[in-house]
């Protein structure tokens, strides 16, 4: 760690600097001087009424379940009428009975409702492995009053992310290597000192944000014989300052995405960055992941919203002098850290840009005869660089999954224009409903440059035999993405098992791309054994001036198979190698952790890997943070 005197200097200098720019910040509600201290822990002084504003509460478990997606009011069911329902009263979809959903289950995966594997309905604390405890570090830790637990319940909490065998090894309450403990600092100097102290105990430190990875990354090492220490960032969720003048927010990392979203809408403002997992993934994992939002059109990437980071390592506080939009300062340190999945330290308070609430939100779709002619509309929709907020493209096979998903009809009126809208584009068009698919879109901004936007892409849909097909389905799709999560376990109720993943690709190659790794995932799956075809769809999420992001599903019934996260696992390391081979990325936004780190050096290259180690050996010599994400 930096020394004293190095500290005391770096103090002073911020104080000042402070002093200076405190004159932009947004002033409390009562206009007084608005004061911030450069030492200050904000949780000493926070207004403690944003407890009951939290989201996600310090013990997880409250709100969350222990071994699937979401929340524990919420999922997909069958009812004792055999109708799908969504339970819970938090989503558009809660509450109401989806009359397709059951019908497109059993055809599309040979599933049966007489076939069903329930998952363990409650953790047994006592089959959870005990703690191994360095002792010195637990009463040094005693010491700080930071709270901590090696409660068996908050330490399988943050032991998983959301990956396939993850989720699947907890529904059969198997568990391998987990955390030993876990604290809760409250800001920027806990933070530091729960850092000094795994440095001097020679403590394995693993960040956890909002649990939602998909790569492995935050599984604890099978053989790590240290102490594991879970760094759960939830306590630092403060917006700690806006600035109004350079329409910027400084805040705490452990924040999750729809409480900083909500907060900041209180100011007048928004970061318009909302990836599917913006209800329980954070600040700081948006950082650690280099994250992408479903609106990234308008706001940018997490990279391009990014102007400053406060990250705490085993040597000490990596941050900048300052907060400029833009610096020729020889290689950006920031992208040492975005991306760096908390294998060299913890950010603990990231400045991002705001924009003021748009004032005006439209929603929209577009239906194409084939996913051949979509592909061509974006891209020409990106040609011209007037994309919407959102505009993804969905293939025939997940247009129909989207179908199976919409809620009964409680008018006969709206029934028979359903049923028209239908007849039109089938029969009138000549559509052909096992080629059509669909873009969803969502306009933002003034009400009136908003309007002249949709005009124009709806005109160049039009060029490519697009059709207007309503607000109300684009609103349905961007909506069902919050949803579509629970979908799995509902599929693993009944021995079906299934994930997403995604890469980028240039333009010229996305066609190619979407149809060979789907009829990978088809041959992989026949010559495996699986018995029931499966279902492989893709949709174009984000585009670029040179490319796309492309989205894949796939699941399969595994009734019949020994061991069905070996043979799934398998299959998806064949998909990435179909992506690779088709000019695709190791990943667009889900980033590398465990999962994909085979693949690093060839995505990378041999000196761009060994700069990746050069780093982490200068910053972490000890391998304090010790996850072994990317290298």
């Amino acid at each position: 760690m930096a020394s004293n005197s190095n500290i005391s200097e770096l103090q002073q200098n911020a104080k000042e600097r402070l002093r200076i720019i405190s004159g932009h910040l947004q002033k409390p509600a009562n206009r007084e001087q608005l004061c911030v201290s450069a030492n200050e822990c904000k949780a000493e002084a926070a207004d403690r009424s944003l407890e009951k504003n939290r989201t996600i509460p310090k013990r997880r478990q409250e709100v969350l379940k222990w071994n699937g997606w979401g929340y524990n009011d919420s999922k997909f069911m069958f009812n004792k009428k055999g109708q799908a329902e969504f339970t819970g009263k938090r989503y558009r979809l809660s509450g109401m009975v989806l009359p397709a959903l059951r019908e497109w289950f059993e055809k599309t995966f040979g599933a049966s409702l007489e076939h069903k594997t329930p998952a363990r309905s409650a953790l047994n604390p006592s089959e959870v492995p005990p703690p191994i405890l360095n002792e010195g570090f637990v009463q040094d830790l005693k010491g700080t009053a930071i709270p901590f637990s090696h409660e068996a319940e908050d330490r399988i909490f943050r032991a998983h992310g959301h990956c396939l065998h993850e989720v699947f090894a907890l529904r059969e309450g198997k568990f391998e290597r987990v955390p030993d403990l876990v604290v809760w600092p409250n800001c920027h100097k806990e933070v530091e000192k729960i850092v000094e102290l795994a440095c001097k105990h020679n403590i394995c430190v693993m960040p956890f944000g909002g649990g939602t990875s998909v790569s492995n990354a935050v599984e604890c090492p099978s053989d790590e014989k240290r102490t594991i220490l879970s760094l759960d960032t939830s306590q630092m969720n403060r917006i700690l300052w806006i600035d109004e003048k350079n329409l910027t927010a400084h805040v705490e990392a452990g924040i999750v995405g729809q409480d900083l979203e909500r907060l900041l809408n209180e100011s007048g403002y928004c970061t318009g960055h909302e990836p599917d997992s913006m209800e329980f993934s954070t600040l700081g994992g948006w950082v650690a992941t280099r994250a992408s939002g479903m609106k990234k059109n308008i706001y940018g990437n997490i990279e391009d919203l990014v102007v400053h980071i406060r990250m705490v390592t085993p040597r000490g506080v990596i941050e900048k002098s300052c907060q400029g939009p833009r610096m020729s300062t020889g290689p950006d340190i920031y992208h040492f850290i975005m991306g760096s999945e908390g294998t060299l330290g913890v950010v603990t308070e990231v400045t991002i840009k705001i924009r003021p609430i748009p004032e005006y939100q439209k929603y929209g779709s577009v239906v194409f005869p084939n996913f051949d002619q979509g592909v061509a509309c974006l891209r020409e929709v990106a040609k011209q660089r007037c994309a919407p907020a959102s505009i993804r493209l969905m293939d025939n096979e997940q247009f129909q999954f989207g179908h199976a998903l919409k809620p009964q009809v409680s008018s006969i009126f709206t029934s028979f224009l359903d049923g028209l809208k239908k007849f039109y584009i089938t029969k009138f068009k000549g559509f052909d409903p096992n080629q059509l698919c669909v873009a969803t879109l969502l306009f933002e901004g003034d009400r009136e440059k908003v309007l002249q936007h949709e005009k124009q892409v709806y005109d160049i849909a039009a060029k490519f035999g697009g059709l207007a097909a309503g607000e109300d389905n684009g609103q349905r799709g961007y909506m069902l993405t919050f949803v579509i999560a629970y979908l799995r376990d509902l599929g693993m109720d009944y021995y079906v098992i299934g994930e997403s993943f995604e890469t980028s690709v240039p333009w010229d190659r996305v066609l190619d791309l979407c149809s060979n790794v789907k009829e990978r995932i088809i041959r992989e799956c026949k010559e495996k054994g699986v018995q029931f075809p499966p279902l492989s769809t893709c949709r174009v999420t984000q585009t670029y001036d040179a490319g796309a992001c492309v989205y894949f599903y796939f699941a399969f019934n595994y009734r019949g198979l020994g061991d069905p996260i070996h043979v799934y696992d398998q299959i998806e390391h064949a998909a990435r190698e179909e992506i690779l081979a088709n000019g695709g990325s190791l990943s667009h936004h889900h980033g590398v952790g465990k999962l994909r780190k085979h693949w690093l050096q060839e995505t990378i290259s041999d000196v761009g890997l060994g700069m990746l180690r050069s780093v982490k050996e200068y910053v972490d010599p000890n391998n304090i943070f010790g996850n072994r994400n990317l290298l």
